[in-house]
């Protein structure tokens, strides 16, 4: 584990970029955590994505961290002005859990399952390879990625740690 100090939080429906030390967001259920990386760079980034897509916005001011329309595209934008390039990014995501059992077959409930699906739509879109993902089950995860070489780090309490 890294030192608690070098560790940047990201909160629900947040996002932040770093170069050194790690990102961390806890609380993964429907949500999903996205992270890309820049190898060359080093400059990390991390979205806690909680909505697939803005068209379904209430809000006055558009959070753009909360929805994966609009949280990868300024994710990127901010990792830029650090210095990363989009053709050298590699993304992992995890989360995007089926936290409650319904009866009906209603899209509006597939929350996390849209999730991963509206990310991974984004992504493919602006040819940014998926390289790691541990999305789906029932269960909530914590993640934290290093951004001295990439690896994920995923937490939940039913599947222990692992890395990707």
């Amino acid at each position: 584990m890294i030192e608690e100090s070098t560790v940047v939080k990201v909160g629900m429906a947040d996002l932040n970029v770093c170069r050194e030390g790690s990102l961390r967001t806890t609380g993964l259920g429907s949500c999903v955590g996205l992270t890309l990386y820049d190898s060359i760079s080093k400059v990390t980034g991390m979205a806690h994505i909680m909505l697939p897509s803005s068209e379904i916005a209430r809000e006055g001011k558009l959070n753009m961290a909360k929805y994966a329309d609009t949280a990868i595209p300024e994710l990127i934008r901010l990792m830029q002005e650090q210095g990363a390039l989009v053709n050298r990014l590699k993304a992992k995501m995890a989360g995007g859990a089926q936290m409650f059992a319904f009866s009906s077959n209603n899209d509006m409930m597939r929350i996390g399952p849209r999730n991963v699906e509206s990310c991974k739509q984004v992504l493919d879109h602006l040819s940014i390879p998926i390289i790691g993902e541990d999305t789906g089950g029932n269960y909530g995860r914590t993640i934290e990625i290093r951004c001295e070489d990439g690896i994920l780090n995923i937490r939940s309490v039913q599947k222990g740690t692992k890395e990707i």
